[in-house]
This record gives structure tokens, C-alpha cells and sequence, in this order.
């Protein structure tokens, strides 16, 4: 590894440092695992790398988020993430017709709410009529997990019906999404802002907000009654802990000498050059694959520079996502084959045209009509060849990574500006392809319409494309209702994205974390979210 883990802690980090020594976790002991019988009760100390943002369930698909809403949301299904199969939760059972327009769901009873509220069809109905179209009114967004959503009917107390106007076969796998997390209507009926926090945040599942210190900590402590986990849930009644410790801490080594040290359980987000580390100290490291769209630098072509074709194939051939994986990652971050994981739906190998051909790059670059100056940056018509990114703080080692694509691409004679994460302009420039002609970025959902997220120019629109084909593709896809024709539309689109050059795949990034040895049944959902439900402590 050509990255090192500072040894020194600064004053910031020993503050945090002091509110882990506050917490009352598990101490320096670290017993052997005896895989013996669960029990009930004891504090986990998680620490999270980043403070979590808005929680309104359709947006709040980012990680840290993903660590607070899967305890306090049930879902209509559950998506088992070893076989990927979609399994009965709050959905005892459910038909969907042949074009896969109209879903028919059937409740179990006696769910209901941390306030009281009963979860009912209505009160799903109301949820995903949302979810499916959003609300002008609370400037609410629609979930982009729900295609062609036409509206919601209440047949009976415990039975719900949703029509599509189109087939959208990815409904069902959307419902399991941690963004299909069930509220109650108390919460789905406020505004953006209000659903955005954490104290407005009413759920069914096994965890209730004790505590929160905004961007600090959040504490969640068990809810007696509960008692509906997936039937193929080992455990059933009360989730094991007593209380969750949720303890923002940024600093790396802060996180991983906490874990090594006894101070915290478990931690997200264990870099890779600080595997061995934990693994050297007895710990576990769990890589757990999030089978989307793959870590990458995605390419805009409404750039007055990126939108020649021609540019995009030589940035495409000149980047070397192996020599990037070989310097910063490890063996749990394989090289991208693809724009999707090759464990995504509709995931085909494209290896060949992601060959490292810096020649290739060269060449292009020098019948764009681009020459290289005194500087060794190419010039044309008296413009720099120089192109902007973000540092993207969510990406494992973002900053490293694109420096060195940046020593990739000086070498062609373009210059990759790499701007903080932090930047006070960031909100505003990123949605400018002018100013911010690469992102940075990846996606996570165990369906074919990730693809469909990450690229459309309705859902998170990462290229800023404006290309009616690609749209037109990602559309058709999500409405068909045969899987083979679905798969191989998903893989038509993957050609098309490196055919066209707006994607360069580097890997396929997983969650990474830290767990010590006593801690046991821990679980993930199948884009590698925590679920902490039968998490329990043999100590």
C-alpha cells in the first residue's frame, strides 16, 4: 500500500476519544467468540465516519443514514442478501399480474408504530403514495426506487393495492429498499425539512431514537414489543441490545484505535490501508458488496470540453483502474469489469473495452485537435485542457484516487483540478458540468434499476447528459416485465455507457467494517447497510 495511517492523534481526535472513554463500552477485554447462546441485553459502541443528513426515506440512501433508518423502519419486504430473493415481512404474502401493472400486498396484524399508530394499509398506502409521486405541496421527491406509479387502493384494513400505468417490474424488489422504510402518517405527512429530522422520524422497527447530539451522536434503545422481524429471521421478539451508541467520528485512526483499543464494538468505514491493522488486533473485517453501479469517474458531455466524444474515449483509454486498485485498495476492492458490479442484475463483462491503452488516449486526444503546450497540459483555440472534480467524502480514499487518475491523465496532457469536499461552492458547482466536468461516485440497490438511478436525467442524473437515448434505454428497461429481456437491456445500456465514453469504472466498492470478536450475529441488508436487530454481545 502506498498509504500510511498517522500515528499521531491530535487534540480533536483525543476529545473524541474522551466521549468513547464516556460511553461505558465493552473495555479492553476481548473474549473469544463462543458462538454460544444470544443474550439479551448491553450497550453497542458503533462509530460511523460521517454524520448522517436528511432522513426522508426516499433520499436517505446514503450510508450513515442507512445505520440509523434500518433500525427504526420495517419494510413491505425483505430482500435476503445471500440468495437476493424477495421474502415476506411486513408483507405476509402478495400477487402482482402478469405485466407487473398492478401489486397486490397483504399485512400481517398487530404491527404498529413507536407512537401507537397502527401500520395498516392505509398507512402504506399513504407511504408509498409518496414514495411513487411525491408531494409539490410538502416539496416532497419522489422515491426513484418506484417507476410509473399510478396510484394506491385500500381494499381492507390489512390488504393494499398499487397500478402502475406502465409494467414496472422492479416494484417489488423496491419495496425491501431502505428507502421504502414505513413511517407513520404523522411523519409522511410533514415537509421536507421536518421529515429531514431525526426527532420526526416515526417507525416500526426495533430500535426508538434515546438520544441525539446533532452530527455528534445518536443513541437508539431497544422497543420491547417488538415483534415482527421477517419470519426467515433466526430471531423473533425484542432486538438483543438494550441501547445502540451511533458516535460520529471522521478521523480514521481514531476509529480503528478505538475498535483495536476496546473503546468501540464496531465501526463503518475501516479504510484499506488499515485492514491488517484490525485484522493483526483479532478484529473481523467484513467487506460486504453493494452490487450496483460501480465506483467510478463519470464523464459529462454538456462540458464544452467533454462534449467531444473523442476526449471522453481518451480519458477512458488513459485511465488504469488496475494500477489505482494495486496502489490504494486491497483484494476486497476487485477492478471494475463493467459499469456494474459483476453481483449487479444485468451485470456484462466489458473488460476488453476498459483496456489501459494510453496510446490509444494519445492518439485520440491528438485528432481532437488538442497539442501539448510548454506546460505538457494540451491546448486548443487558446483553452487549457483542464477539467474539474469534487473530492467525493461518502468514496473510500477519494482524494488518493483521484490524484493519481490526475498523474494518469497528466500524463496524456489533460489536468484533473481536484477540489475539497468541503468546498463552499460545492452545492451549487457540482450540478454545473462547466465547472464540475467529472464526478466521483457509485451506487448501491440489488436490482436493474440502479442503473436507471445513477444515470437518468430524473433520478440522480450523475453525467448531467441531457441524451434522450439514454434516457429512452433506461425507461424501456424499467418496464419490462421479463427478466432476460430486462437483463439484456440493463447490458445493452452498459455498452452504451462506455460506447459513448461517460463512464470510466475503477472498482467495485464495498462497505468495510470493523467488528471485535464478542460481538456476534451481526447482519447486513443486501447493499451492506447494518442491521443491528440480532446483533448481541457474548461477553
Amino acid at each position: 500500500m502506498s498509504s500510511t495511517r498517522p500515528a499521531v492523534l491530535s487534540v480533536a481526535m483525543l476529545a473524541v476519544v474522551g466521549l468513547l472513554s464516556s460511553c461505558g463500552s465493552a473495555g479492553a477485554a476481548r473474549p473469544e467468540a463462543a458462538g454460544g447462546r444470544p443474550k439479551y441485553g448491553g450497550t453497542l459502541t458503533y462509530l460511523e465516519h460521517q454524520p448522517p443528513t436528511c432522513l426522508y426515506l426516499p433520499a436517505a440512501g446514503f450510508y450513515p443514514n442507512g445505520g440509523v433508518l434500518n433500525q427504526l423502519t420495517d419494510k413491505l419486504t425483505w430482500q435476503n442478501p445471500e440468495t437476493l430473493k424477495i421474502e415476506p415481512w411486513i408483507a405476509t404474502k402478495w400477487e402482482v399480474n402478469d405485466d407487473a401493472t398492478e401489486y397486490t400486498f397483504h399485512l400481517r396484524d398487530g404491527v404498529t408504530f413507536s407512537d401507537g399508530s397502527p401500520l395498516d394499509a392505509a398507512a402504506v398506502a399513504a407511504n408509498f403514495d409518496v414514495y411513487g409521486k411525491g408531494d409539490e405541496k410538502l416539496k416532497l421527491p419522489p422515491a426513484e426506487f418506484v417507476n410509473n406509479y399510478e396510484r394506491s387502493q385500500v381494499v381492507d384494513a390489512k390488504t393494499v393495492k398499487f397500478f402502475f400505468d406502465k409494467p414496472s417490474p422492479g416494484f417489488l424488489q423496491g419495496t425491501s429498499v431502505i428507502g421504502a422504510g414505513l413511517v407513520a402518517k404523522k411523519t409522511i405527512g410533514l415537509p421536507y425539512e421536518e421529515q429531514c429530522q431525526l426527532e420526526n422520524v416515526i417507525g416500526s422497527g426495533p430500535f426508538t431514537v434515546a438520544k441525539q447530539v446533532v452530527d455528534k451522536e445518536i443513541d437508539l434503545q431497544a422497543r420491547k414489543d417488538y415483534d415482527w422481524a421477517p419470519p426467515s429471521s433466526a430471531h423473533q421478539g425484542r432486538a438483543y441490545l438494550d441501547l445502540i451508541k451511533i458516535i460520529v467520528t471522521p478521523e480514521d485512526n481514531v476509529r480503528v484505535g478505538a475498535l483495536t483499543s476496546g473503546q468501540a464494538d464496531y465501526v463503518r468505514y475501516v479504510q484499506a490501508y488499515d485492514e491488517q491493522t484490525v485484522k493483526s488486533a483479532g478484529f473481523t473485517v467484513r467487506a460486504e458488496p453493494t452490487r450496483g453501479v460501480n465506483n467510478g469517474l463519470y464523464l459529462r458531455p454538456a462540458n464544452s470540453i467533454l462534449k467531444d466524444v473523442r476526449v471522453r474515449r481518451a480519458l477512458l483509454k488513459g485511465t488504469n483502474a488496475k494500477e489505482v486498485v494495486d496502489t490504494l485498495f486491497t483484494e476486497n476492492y476487485p477492478a471494475a469489469t463493467s459499469v456494474l458490479s459483476h453481483l449487479a442484475q444485468g451485470y456484462t463483462d466489458l473488460s476488453k473495452d476498459l483496456a489501459h491503452d494510453p496510446d490509444g488516449a494519445n492518439k485520440l486526444l491528438d485528432e481532437a485537435g488538442w497539442v501539448k503546450g510548454a506546460d505538457g497540459v494540451r491546448e486548443k483555440g487558446g483553452v487549457k485542457l483542464n477539467l474539474g472534480v469534487f473530492v467525493a467524502g461518502p468514496q473510500p480514499l477519494s482524494k488518493q484516487t483521484l490524484e493519481l487518475v490526475a498523474q494518469q491523465w497528466a500524463e496524456l496532457g489533460v489536468k484533473l483540478e481536484i477540489r475539497p469536499a468541503d468546498a463552499g461552492t460545492q452545492a451549487v458547482d457540482i450540478k454545473d458540468a462547466e465547472k464540475t466536468a467529472v464526478s466521483h461516485s457509485m451506487v448501491g440497490r440489488a436490482d436493474q434499476d440502479v442503473i436507471k438511478s445513477q444515470f437518468h436525467s430524473k433520478n440522480r442524473d450523475v453525467i448531467l447528459s441531457g441524451d434522450a437515448e439514454l434516457d429512452r434505454l433506461l425507461e424501456e428497461q424499467s418496464a419490462l416485465a421479463d427478466v432476460d429481456r430486462r437483463n439484456a437491456k440493463v447490458a445493452e445500456i452498459q455498452r452504451y455507457l462506455i460506447e459513448r465514453a461517460y463512464a470510466i469504472p475503477l472498482f467495485e466498492e464495498p462497505q468495510v467494517y470493523g467488528v471485535a470478536p464478542y460481538v456476534q450475529g451481526v447482519a447486513f441488508e443486501a447493499v451492506a447497510r447494518p442491521s443491528f436487530y440480532s446483533v448481541w454481545l457474548d461477553k
